[in-house]
């Protein structure tokens, strides 16, 4: 992609993007997110009337009377999206866009909403380790630098490891942060631990976007296939009924697997997939905390 083709898709991500954002979208962040984060801003004696949780027992066993957290409001919000940008996310599919492609555009859109609402912004893409860190800023010309990248960025890794963005978001925020991690999940390696690390300290929102036709296999015969990160080859008898329902059934094994991992932690989670419209169950998640 030469650098007027790519400029002209940045525009075009913008416009695109800027017309949802300046719909109902940003209200419903605003909304989900504005007035959540608290920061300690002084431990003073405790006074009848006040709340026994914001009780800070050790000062108050270092003290010997009860001593209670003041809390303020942080109107600054960080956000920070994490895009897979492995091999997997590169594939077309069954689609005209490929997977990458409909991560950005999500992600150009929580950036417009956050730059609307004057919030700090910041990119992590990754395949299995951080290929790239821009830290979080505000203005549109870093907005438009971050959708450079989301659509330009040529990765050296192939494979996929969510456990190096989480640990990565882990090490670099030490402020609490709205991190929206966008991949389609498909990892060989446990990432529980640091989701788990991630989810306690932060406002984590997992957004899975997959090609759905992908998950399904056509009756054309025999076809080779190849795997997009470890390069490894396979032919696959899909006149099989019997082979084609294992696929079907793995697919949906997989997706299962994702949904339960994140139901059970203090995470938001969504699904899309490269064919369908993303508003409307962004903004949905954005109300009830998770949209299946």
């Amino acid at each position: 992609m030469d650098h007027k083709e790519l400029m002209r898709g940045v525009r075009l991500l913008e416009i695109k993007t800027r017309r949802l954002v300046d719909g109902a979208l940003t209200g419903h962040y605003h909304a989900a997110f504005k007035g959540r984060g608290m920061q300690l801003a002084e431990v003073r004696e405790y006074s009848i009337g006040d709340e026994v949780r914001d009780i800070d027992w050790s000062v108050t066993a270092r003290t010997g009377k009860p001593h209670v957290k003041v809390w303020e409001e942080e109107r600054e919000l960080t956000m920070m999206l994490l895009i897979d940008v492995s091999a997997s996310a590169a594939h077309c599919g069954t689609s005209a866009s490929t997977l990458r492609e409909r991560c950005a555009e999500i992600a150009a859109t929580l950036a417009l909403s956050a730059l609307r609402g004057g919030d700090k912004v910041g990119l992590v893409l990754f395949t299995d380790k951080v290929e790239l860190y821009i830290p979080a800023a505000r203005g549109r010309g870093h907005i438009l630098r971050l959708i450079r990248e989301m659509l330009s960025f040529e990765p050296t890794g192939r494979q996929t490891d969510l456990r190096a963005p989480l640990e990565f978001i882990m090490r670099v925020m030490k402020k609490r942060c709205i991190a929206f991690l966008l991949s389609d999940f498909i990892s060989p390696h446990d990432y529980t631990a640091p989701l788990n690390a991630v989810a306690a300290r932060h406002d984590l929102v997992a957004i899975r976007c997959s090609d759905t036709l992908a998950d399904t296999l056509p009756n054309v015969g025999l076809v080779n296939y190849t795997d997009a990160e470890t390069g490894s080859h396979i032919t696959i008898d899909t006149s099989s009924p019997q082979t084609r329902a294992r696929y079907r059934a793995l697919a949906e094994k997989r997706r299962e697997e994702v949904r339960t991992l994140f139901a059970a932690r203090p995470a938001r989670y969504m699904e899309t997939d490269t064919r369908s419209d993303f508003v409307m169950p962004l903004m949905a998640l954005l109300e009830t905390g998770t949209q299946r």
